[in-house]
């Protein structure tokens, strides 16, 4: 028998994503308008989300997806029979109208199968991806102009937990567990955590840190932060979110890392990655598996540069079990906690100065990577971090998955 979680359950999902995560906390406001991006396997979250949103005085635009299974794969059906031209189509009148008129966008991953372009030339979705480029500058604009806001989330599906080699029954606990849905009031629960990320927040930008140096045994490697910083932590754009985490100057990153886990990105797993910077690029790449997607990836304009960097505090996640699933695995807690980069763009909000009054040339100054693409890379093993301040001393500031600061 299919496991599937309670309406209750469901409903304070629902609760927390509408009335708390968008909109940086504190949730939508009467008469704006969310767009819901879901999958067929999430239809009974589907329906508590359109609830909240009519119970809040919100109006919901819904794009529903069919996924792909072994029956019907329509993702890899388009790369097989498309044009490099029909690939490139991109409707801008539609897209522009879609970001002009929507106020927030909740986005729901929930997946039949995981391997579903596999056998894509990645030449083909890379190109995909760098067509939608306008659109996602659009939105970033609105979104730098506090117009807009988002929010993912997850919904277990069979395949999901077969490939993470739990129950699906286990892997709905994992979520339950770390969106504190098995509380009588998450959203308290949620501000209380919040609130304890924002304090850490508060002593990292004190320190004035120049670089940081991380260590452990697969990783030698040296992130310099850049001018006009800040660290950030979740406001409600992923649920869950443990992680600590800023944007670094992308030009001052140099040294190696391993990372122990796998990546899952575009319908493939690419295993065993490391990577070698020099002068903030990646000069040397390799994967056990599917690297010729991972070289794809970073031949992307921006792709081979750091966008974000980000540490996850164990004492904050209760996430104990690989998930396949890079929404949950970027904060998992345990004993070591996580560490994890992203190639790609960086967060402008990790900015200390006023966003809208800065040009595509002012970013590029400060090292805050524009690309099209957000390729996050994790590592769960035991990692000291050490803070190289401005004023010429050191200090660790993260060892044993936690904080010491």
């Amino acid at each position: 028998m299919t496991y599937q979680p309670s309406q209750k359950i469901l409903a304070k999902y629902a609760d927390i994503l509408v009335n708390f995560a968008l909109n940086q906390g504190k949730g939508i406001k009467k008469g704006e308008i969310v767009q819901l991006i879901i999958g067929e396997s999430a239809k009974p979250l589907l329906v508590e989300l359109r609830k909240a949103i009519l119970k809040a005085g919100g109006h919901m635009i819904l794009k529903y997806l069919p996924e792909d299974d072994e029956k019907y794969n329509l993702s890899k059906d388009f790369y097989d029979l498309a044009s490099d031209k029909q690939i490139e189509f991109f409707p801008r009148k539609f897209l522009k109208a879609q970001i002009e008129t929507i106020d927030h966008m909740i986005g729901v991953i929930s997946e039949q199968d995981k391997h579903a372009l596999k056998d894509v030339d990645p030449a083909k979705i890379m190109l995909s991806n760098k067509t939608m480029k306008p659109y996602l500058d659009w939105r970033r604009v609105k979104e730098n102009q506090g117009k807009f806001s988002w929010t993912l989330a997850l919904y277990g599906t069979s395949a999901m937990a077969q490939e993470a080699k739990l129950s699906l029954q286990d892997y709905w606990q994992q979520i339950i567990k770390a969106c504190f849905l098995d509380e009588e009031n998450p959203i308290k629960k949620w501000r209380e955590v919040f609130q304890e990320t924002e304090a850490i927040k508060t002593k990292l930008l004190q320190m004035q840190i120049n670089k940081l140096h991380i260590i452990s045994k697969n990783i030698d490697l040296w992130i310099k932060l850049g001018e006009k910083r800040k660290w950030l932590s979740g406001i409600g754009n992923n649920i869950p979110s443990f992680e600590i985490f800023t944007s670094p100057d992308f030009k001052g990153t140099d040294g190696c890392v391993k990372f122990n886990q796998p990546l899952y990105q575009y319908g493939n797993l690419i295993k065993d990655i490391y990577l070698k910077f020099k002068n903030g690029k990646v000069v040397e790449v390799k994967a056990s598996r599917n690297q010729k997607l991972l070289e794809e990836m970073i031949k992307v304009k921006g792709g081979n540069q750091i966008g974000e960097f980000s540490l996850t505090d164990g004492r904050f996640s209760r996430i104990t079990k690989f998930m396949a699933e890079t929404l949950y695995d970027e904060n998992v807690g345990g004993k070591n906690g996580n560490m994890h980069i992203a190639l790609g763009s960086s967060f402008y909000d990790s900015y200390t100065g006023k966003i809208k009054q800065m040009k595509k040339k002012d970013w590029q100054k400060l090292g805050f990577n524009d690309s099209v693409i957000h390729i996050d890379i994790i590592s769960t093993e035991s990692r000291e971090v050490t803070a190289h301040l401005k004023n010429g001393t050191k200090k660790v500031i993260y060892k044993d998955g936690r904080f010491v600061i």
